[in-house]
């Protein structure tokens, strides 16, 4: 089922509904923003740990190569990190607290929007490569160009991607062990919750890391390598559709982008690092959204391989709830 500790989660049309049983779309109750939106400081125990909003910015890191716009005119604004928070060539990111499922909320009714533009909650799943004992057999194992099709065009009714179940040679394995990309799976993988930061960057948000490592010493460790490079990234978030909207992403190696359920970036398989972009105004009939609508967006990304791991967002989407989990029970 779908738990929410700020309300009632969207259904995929866009409507505010009770979702079905089969999975649960947990609502971390945070107040998410970045300084140029204004900061928050609520927090909320789950289960034995806390999470913890942005920190106060006079304890902020700042990023002096970096401004924010100056539509306003006059002296250029340093944009500024939240404490403890990894600075990357745009935004930055944190690793949280181990993840489990029984560390999620009930669902109470008190809303869906936290109105988050600057801070993204996600969960990074780590995995041992798989030229190691019990390794995953996806991970450190094939190297190529990339392959879309290997996920279906439509998101699960747990809203997890949908594996198509036939042979893609040099890319993965079995329905089976990709199902356990994106889902909790004990002594297969590591889960942690993770906080990135988009920071302002000529009209859009960008997160920009070209050496993307939250994981480096954790979980199973680097396994012989520089740094950790077998995990995956999930995020949830939702959105106002005003218009106007795109979504960019860059990097490697797998990324799927869902936009109201449907398939809007395919960079699937093992690849260098890839672009694409998706302009909703151009795709309103495929994702069946209409301006005025609040609809989600759901991506889902692996680091499969070394040596590299580039990571990057560039979007002027207005998320109202970027603080979703989504559990598989």
């Amino acid at each position: 089922m779908i738990h929410s500790m700020q309300g009632r989660a969207l259904s995929r049309g866009g409507f505010l509904s009770r979702a079905a049983p089969a999975y649960r779309r947990s609502v971390l109750a945070l107040s998410l923003a970045t300084t140029a939106i204004g900061c928050g400081s609520e927090r909320v125990a789950i289960g034995s740990f806390e999470v913890s909003a942005l920190a106060r910015a006079d304890a902020a890191k700042v990023d002096t190569g970096t401004t924010l716009g100056t539509e306003d005119a006059g002296t250029p604004e340093f944009y500024m990190l939240p404490a403890g928070f990894t600075p990357v060539t745009k935004g930055g990111y944190k690793l949280g607290d181990p993840f489990e499922s029984s560390m999620l909320p009930e669902p109470t009714d008190a809303g869906t929007s936290n109105h988050c533009t600057g801070t993204i909650l996600g969960v990074m799943r780590d995995f041992k490569r798989g030229d190691w004992p019990d390794g995953h057999p996806d991970f450190e194992t094939f190297a190529g160009d990339g392959l879309t099709g290997i996920v279906q065009p439509q998101l699960g009714s747990d809203s997890k991607p949908v594996y198509v179940d036939t042979p893609h040679p040099g890319m993965t394995t079995t329905k089976a062990n990709f199902d356990q990309w994106y889902r909790n799976a004990k002594d297969v993988n590591l889960p942690y919750l993770i906080y990135l930061v988009v920071e302002p960057n000529q009209g859009v948000f960008t997160f920009d890391s070209q050496s993307f490592f939250p994981l480096d010493d954790m979980g199973f460790g680097n396994q012989d390598l520089e740094h950790n490079f077998s995990f995956t990234t999930e995020v949830h978030t939702t959105f106002n559709y005003n218009g106007g909207e795109s979504f960019k992403f860059t990097g490697d190696d797998d990324l799927w982008v869902f936009i109201n359920g449907t398939l809007a970036i395919d960079l699937g398989g093992l690849h260098p690092s890839l672009s694409d972009t998706v302009t909703l105004d151009f795709e309103t009939a495929k994702f069946g959204i209409v301006k005025g609508g609040v609809y989600h967006l759901d991506l889902f990304h692996a680091e499969r391989h070394s040596h590299a791991s580039d990571f990057r967002i560039d979007t002027n989407i207005e998320f109202v709830n970027c603080a979703l989990i989504v559990d598989v029970k």
